[in-house]
């Protein structure tokens, strides 16, 4: 009798599937081991610097008013934040995909953020790692990294700009430092039309060309990047267009319930500047979490309480709503992305290609070849746009689903 036919492939112990995507060494779930440690090392030493540290009063009267109510909402509204990020990721990566999948690798993303020293990139890498082993094309990964970090980032750099309009025209009031308001306000419209053109420029300065088969390295890699950078804003620009319901619930979702979180912990201690101050001091205060340290612990904070300081809060009850924000902000993504890092690894071990299904989402936008003028006497060159979007099975496919 012949051998039955071998059954589905799988992955290995060391996370490497059938398609040879080995978990990188950073993602080892002994670094969320270490980090979970690490995390609440750090918790015990902040409690027993505010509990005994001298010159600390304020804080610890601040502390031994807290309200466990509100603390418990902002449990919840944290859960709300992370829940909208999944949301989000599985609007942009891969609309077909299981939502216990995208959950899976959503939150793990998050875990990943909050325990992995890499400034937020940690939880990129470790998705980029599940849908690879997962059977998507490296390509299409690359291109809608860019466009969730866009997506997720739009949401607080449009607030930003908002919130400094709405100040400029009398619509909100009690603007305690215009100056930062408005400054990073034009900022934000700065940072929003330099993306916008990035495509354009792309196009312009480095062409779609077909690489030389003896390219070099560095050539390839720039050819990448230039590739996920001008595709990425594309895909971006496209999504919003399509007014992804996803995209929209999950990136504002992502922010708003994580600002209410920093509001009710005011709310905890008793004492709570103007809503609009806490929102632009949130939106400006979390550049401090691009420094690479694990969850941004230290930065983040200090940009915080530095911002409510700049807009004159009072200083004790600012501290001890950020610390508590922080906890919260931190411990709860830690905990449930731990978990879902566990099952995430266990799925892909037993799964062949579990993503497989987003594959035909893998294939480029629609895209039109569009001539766009040079000044005289150079070369015209041509630059992809995205097409004006048809009711075809190929689009429908694609697209986030009909609009309810």
């Amino acid at each position: 009798m012949a051998d039955p036919p071998p059954g589905p492939p799988r992955a290995s112990p060391d996370g490497r599937g059938a398609a040879g995507a080995a978990m990188p060494d950073e993602l080892d779930p002994r670094h969320f081991r270490r980090g979970l440690v690490q995390l609440a090392a750090l918790g015990v030493t902040v409690a027993v610097v505010v509990t005994l540290g001298p010159g600390l009063g304020g804080l610890r009267t601040q502390l031994s008013h807290a309200s466990v109510g509100w603390l418990i909402a902002g449990v919840a509204l944290e859960v709300l934040s992370t829940l909208s990020y999944v949301v989000v990721f599985r609007a942009v990566f891969c609309p077909r995909m299981s939502w216990r999948l995208s959950y899976q690798i959503g939150m793990a993303e998050q875990g990943a953020n909050a325990l992995l020293p890499a400034g937020g990139a940690g939880g990129l890498a470790l998705g980029a790692w599940a849908l690879s082993r997962g059977g998507m094309k490296g390509e299409h990964i690359g291109r809608r990294t860019v466009a969730f970090f866009l997506l997720t980032s739009f949401a607080n750099v449009g607030t930003v700009a908002l919130f400094a309009v709405l100040f400029a025209t009398g619509v909100l009031s009690g603007d305690t430092n215009p100056a930062l308001t408005y400054g990073f306000g034009g900022a934000s419209l700065a940072a929003m039309a330099i993306t916008l053109v990035i495509p354009r420029l792309g196009s312009r300065l480095l062409p779609r060309r077909a690489l030389p088969a003896d390219a070099g390295r560095l050539r390839v890699a720039v050819r990448h990047i230039r590739d996920a950078a001008v595709d990425g804003v594309r895909d971006a620009i496209v999504l919003l267009r399509r007014r992804s319901v996803g995209v929209l619930v999950g990136s504002i979702g992502y922010m708003a319930f994580d600002i209410a979180v920093l509001v009710v912990c005011f709310h905890a201690f008793g004492r709570s500047p103007a809503l609009a101050i806490v929102v632009m001091a949130y939106l400006i205060g979390q550049l401090g979490g691009l420094v690479p340290l694990p969850g941004g612990v230290g930065g983040t904070e200090g940009g915080l309480i530095g911002t409510f300081a700049l807009y004159h809060a009072p200083l004790a009850a600012a501290t001890v709503a950020v610390l508590a924000y922080r906890a919260l902000e931190l411990w709860v993504p830690a905990v449930l992305g731990s978990i879902a890092f566990l099952r995430l690894r266990a799925a892909l071990q037993r799964m062949s290609e579990p993503a497989a299904i987003c594959q035909p989402l893998a294939d480029s936008l629609p895209t039109v070849t569009v001539r766009v003028p040079q000044p005289t006497g150079a070369e015209t060159v041509d630059a992809e746009a995205p097409a004006p979007r048809r009711s075809t099975p190929a689009a429908r496919r694609w697209g986030p689903g009909p609009r309810s």
